[in-house]
């Protein structure tokens, strides 16, 4: 097997410089200089010269890294800062929807249910499934990408950043607050408040690793519960899993995760049901509206059929 050494064209090595530039400009002056942010741009930067297997590879990744970017770029403008935050309604939507009456005039929402009623086991499965929230769909991802699935994979590539942006924007149109939230600050947004791991904190806890408190610390905004990516992410994996006809291992897999997160989002008190219905919606809307919205649109047919013959090797 022999290594493209090729270089990039002059014209691409010049976009890829000058776009790594304006992202660490942008990211040092209005959100904060981070070690990790050079390491990346380095990494993206050799990988971009080293040969036509690696280039082909850092541009089929483009859509995580720009999911990546945009996430840490809402730090620029917070959403709380945009529109007003939804505590008290979503919350008493909440309880009226899905409350559980446990005695007679008390009804708790199903987060303050489970507050009071959780196990061990469950602290620990619910751990696993939410750190699968991400890396899996990615590992999933790359899987399509090295079985020669090159075109499956954009579309789910293209897809899962497509239903970030949209999580993104409903962020901004509709700030919310977690249920965690509501049981440690009441109904008042306080601007500025530092994530929490709220449930996952017990799995932080039982295995003494620390790293939900790792996460939530660099949490982007907490007023981002509506709708529940989370809840979103895997799913996108899973429908694209049917659509490109991937092993029933990787259906198997991705469905029980899936109803996982669903789960743990709720039984951890990071969402409500109402967040999780909005992700499941999101991740739908996102998958159809780029198959038969966007694709339909033959100028963007054209450059989805260029972007997968350009990361798709000679044979």
């Amino acid at each position: 097997m022999t290594v493209e050494r090729k270089l990039p064209a002059a014209r691409e090595a010049l976009c890829c410089a000058l776009c790594l530039a304006l992202w660490l400009l942008v990211t040092v002056l209005f959100v904060g200089f981070r070690v990790e942010h050079v390491f990346l741009a380095i990494l993206i930067f050799a990988l971009f010269f080293v040969c036509g297997t690696t280039r082909r590879l850092i541009i089929a990744l483009l859509p995580f890294i720009i999911f990546g970017i945009s996430y840490d770029w809402m730090n620029i403008v917070p959403n709380y800062e945009v529109n007003p935050v939804d505590v008290e309604g979503l919350y008493n939507t909440e309880k009226n929807l899905f409350g559980i009456a446990v005695a007679e005039g008390c009804i708790l929402t199903p987060n303050e249910f489970f507050a009071l009623h959780n196990s061990p086991m469950m602290d620990f499965f619910a751990g696993v499934f939410y750190l699968c929230w991400v890396p899996l769909p990615i590992i999933y991802g790359l899987w399509l990408y090295y079985s020669g699935k090159r075109k499956g994979y954009l579309h789910f590539a293209i897809v899962f950043l497509l239903v970030n942006l949209l999580g993104f924007a409903i962020y901004y149109i509709h700030p919310a607050a977690p249920p965690w939230y509501v049981a440690s600050h009441g109904f008042e947004a306080l601007p500025g408040t530092h994530g929490e791991t709220a449930g996952l904190g017990r799995f932080d806890a039982m295995t003494g690793l620390g790293i939900f408190d790792a996460l939530y610390a660099r949490n982007s905004n907490v007023f981002a519960a509506v709708p529940s990516l989370h809840s979103a992410y895997t799913l996108v994996a899973l429908i694209y899993a049917f659509r490109t006809r991937s092993p029933l291992a990787w259906k198997v897999v991705l469905a029980i995760v899936t109803l996982g997160i669903w789960f743990t989002a709720v039984y951890t008190s990071h969402h409500y049901i109402i967040d999780v219905l909005l992700g499941i919606a999101t991740a739908f809307s996102g998958s159809i509206l780029f198959e038969y919205g966007f694709m339909k649109i033959p100028a963007f047919s054209r450059f989805i059929d260029r972007y997968a013959a350009y990361i798709t090797p000679d044979k």
